[in-house]
């Protein structure tokens, strides 16, 4: 496709309108047709994001000096979400791009921590490429992260889909830069055992993570209003960083995650400081340079406009909604993939193939996610999902008689690809 710069620009209205048109082909998220990339919190809530992100668009968290509101709100960000997570006194933490970016992070504030060590407790300095332990549910992230430093991925089976501690131990070295566990996992929306993998991390004397990108502005919602969830942050004393995404269950406009450490300490192996160029001494907290002040704003305003009471409000319409659609589900002959606690789940039935249905829902116009192994249907709700959860279950059950009627020598063979 070859595409050039018009001449002459174009007034605003036309190009409006052509927008409007190109987006009428995208999935009808406002309508609650999609479960997963958008976290529909509201049209208030999105309102809030909007005029916050506007105001600032301009604004460079780049440069704290010259925008110290910028700066301010972000340390009350990171502030809300250590406080959340149960971090200790001295924790801190800066705001990322993403789930992506705050992994990333953390590895690289990991890997240069582990390489400044000359001996702590009868372990060597790194010598020779490091690697990451981590279990086999862990985000694709962490590949990716891996891939930039030059770092061993280590995926180690889970037991029972959850991360398996013995194993991660005995995988386990001198060269092992991080050990991750999530809470929960993308796939199936579960909440590894971190109190487990952090006695291996104590007993290893190794870097611990948490990925929290999912469940980080969630999960402390969910266990104010009673939901029975394992430890999972800070809690755990071998925890040293955590991902937590604003841009998920935080509703905040996109491009918003934190990174959160033990110690400032431990933070200070994150920052990049470079002097040694003509334009003077450049120090910067994250992978990016440019930092967008209305991402930082967003983030600030909705956490303060919804509060402790509103993300418990919103959080708990999201456990409702997948109860009732678990339980929907399941009447129809599903089989739900392990126990989900928060908004996401997975679930398959024994005579349909999973990506035979998504095809089906599809033409629907739902647009969800689906697991490879098992292979399931998968789902990340949102408060919105409230209105369309009947809808859901309804096409579901047609998109299964659609099956039926197109197969009904074998259903067990029904394949989509």
């Amino acid at each position: 496709m070859t595409f050039t710069m018009p001449e002459k620009g174009r007034d605003w209205d036309s190009l409006s309108q052509e927008m409007t048109d190109r987006a009428s082909v995208d999935v009808k998220w406002r309508d609650g047709k999609t479960a997963v990339y958008v976290f529909n919190g509201g049209e208030d809530v999105r309102d809030v994001a909007k005029q916050a992100y506007g105001a600032f668009m301009s604004e460079n968290g780049l440069g704290p000096a010259a925008f110290p509101s910028l700066k301010k709100m972000e340390e009350e960000v990171v502030s809300m979400g250590l406080n959340l997570l149960q971090a200790p006194s001295g924790a801190a933490g800066n705001l990322t791009s993403g789930g992506t970016d705050s992994i990333t992070m953390a590895i690289k504030a990991a890997r240069d921590y582990r390489r400044s060590l000359n001996k702590l407790n009868g372990h060597v300095k790194l010598d020779g490429q490091g690697n990451l332990v981590i279990p086999w549910s862990a985000h694709p992230a962490f590949d990716k992260a891996a891939s930039l430093m030059d770092l061993e991925i280590r995926r180690i089976p889970c037991r029972d889909l959850y991360a398996d501690p013995q194993a991660m131990a005995q995988a386990v070295d001198d060269n092992t830069v991080m050990m991750v566990g999530s809470a929960p996992c993308f796939p199936y929306g579960l909440i590894d055992p971190i109190a487990e993998l952090g006695k291996v991390a104590a007993e290893k004397d190794v870097w611990l993570h948490v990925d929290a990108c999912v469940g980080g502005y969630f999960a402390p919602f969910a266990r104010m209003n009673g939901v029975d969830l394992p430890p999972f942050d800070f809690e755990v004393p071998e925890v040293l960083s955590m991902s937590a995404d604003l841009h998920k269950y935080g509703y905040a406009a996109k491009g918003a995650s934190t990174v959160f450490f033990r110690t400032e300490e431990l933070r200070e192996h994150m920052i990049f400081n470079v002097s040694d160029w003509p334009g003077g001494r450049m120090i910067t907290p994250t992978l990016a340079g440019t930092r967008p002040g209305g991402a930082i704003a967003a983030a600030w305003a909705v956490m303060n406009y919804l509060g402790v009471e509103g993300y418990r409000e919103k959080q708990g319409q999201v456990c409702d909604v997948r109860q009732y659609i678990q339980d929907g589900v399941q009447e129809m002959g599903f089989q739900i993939v392990g126990d989900p606690k928060l908004g996401l789940m997975a679930f398959f039935h024994p005579e349909f193939d999973s990506f035979a249905l998504l095809a089906q829902m599809m033409k629907r116009g739902w647009i969800t996610a689906v697991t490879t192994e098992p292979r399931s249907l998968h789902l990340m709700l949102s408060p919105f999902h409230a209105k369309v959860q009947d809808q859901y279950l309804a096409d579901l059950k047609a998109s299964m008689a659609d099956i039926i009627a197109g197969d009904d020598s074998s259903v067990k063979e029904a394949r989509y690809s």
